[in-house]
């Protein structure tokens, strides 16, 4: 049996928001931390962000679909995220393809999605189309070379890693 070029899953394992977010966020993230390197949980930041998402639309439920939780998902099929941030960015809006990607990979025939940045009250749309397909597609894609990779990505720019949680792992202390 020949082994798979993916040494911590199968290339076709699914995919999780997560691997999207850190893929987007920083590919080193990504394959740090499929590689159990996981400091997340002591980061004063995720805390806040899950305080956020679990205070904000408090009548919602998380759609649980095994390797993605969406926060919610309304009548009609349209995704709806809750991001903590203060501005919006394109990270968020892939990771909100990526979740109708699976939706859509199920069956589901998904309309679209929106970004909800309540400390901010402000709302950003994400349309699902042959395009957003597409660039959902690709990134899966990269998200697989980043995780299959032999070595880690080089870092980003120090101040951009500004309040991550893997900071201390790529600068050192």
């Amino acid at each position: 049996m020949t082994p798979s070029p993916d040494p911590y899953g199968e290339d076709d394992a699914p995919l999780g928001g997560v691997h999207i977010k850190y893929l987007c966020h920083c590919p080193r993230q990504l394959w740090l931390y499929m590689r159990g390197y996981r400091p997340e949980s002591g980061s004063d930041l995720v805390a806040f962000g899950e305080v956020v998402a679990e205070t904000s639309f408090t009548r919602r439920r998380d759609v649980d679909l095994g390797e993605a939780r969406i926060d919610w998902v309304t009548a009609g099929a349209v995704v709806h995220e809750t991001k903590s941030s203060r501005a919006a960015s394109a990270d968020h809006d892939a990771q909100v393809r990526h979740y109708c990607l699976l939706l859509e990979r199920r069956g589901i025939a998904v309309r679209g999605g929106i970004v909800h940045y309540p400390l901010i009250r402000r709302t950003t749309e994400v349309p699902w189309d042959d395009d957003a397909r597409t660039l959902a597609e690709g990134t899966e894609e990269q998200a697989r070379a980043v995780i299959a990779a032999p070595a880690p990505p080089e870092r980003l720019a120090r101040g951009k890693c500004r309040g991550c949680s893997y900071h201390d792992y790529c600068w050192g202390a």
